[in-house]
């Protein structure tokens, strides 16, 4: 059974060797722990069967959420896991009655645009070269 809870710095510690092999070149250690120490951050874990299987993250400014976000360990992908963190985040949006909830993804990330299209998000604008390899990221945001 899947079950999401709060991220916390032990939770880096059991991920630290697997971040970059497991969850794609991501942010290191170090950015995460400045992260949850962030008053304006919350970030979630997902576990099956204790093992930790995807984590999201979010920042809340004024009236909106952003995601900042949503990935899936490698061998568990196409399994409804970053289904479910979107849904709690979006859950969590919804508690705290504000507006919006935007991200960025990456152009040629068909899978999650599907998600979140999936999801009623709606493409609003581009940034170009946001990613390495100057890869450009399309910003979605769900109105609520």
């Amino acid at each position: 059974m899947l079950t999401i809870r709060p991220m916390s710095i032990s939770d880096l510690e059991t991920i630290q060797e697997t971040l970059t092999t497991d969850f794609d070149d991501f942010w290191n250690i170090s950015v995460f722990k400045q992260e949850l120490q962030n008053e304006h951050s919350q970030y979630f874990i997902a576990l099956q069967d204790n093992e930790i299987v995807g984590f999201a993250g979010i920042w809340t400014a004024v009236d909106d959420i952003h995601i900042t976000n949503i990935v899936t360990k490698k061998s568990y992908r196409n399994h409804g896991i970053g289904t479910k963190l979107l849904e709690h985040l979006i859950n969590i949006s919804k508690e705290k009655h504000l507006s919006s909830l935007t991200l960025e993804v990456n152009e040629n990330n068909t899978p999650a645009i599907s998600l979140y299209e999936k999801h009623h998000f709606q493409k609003i604008g581009q940034r170009k070269n946001y990613y390495k390899q100057n890869e450009n990221a399309i910003i979605m945001t769900y109105y609520f």
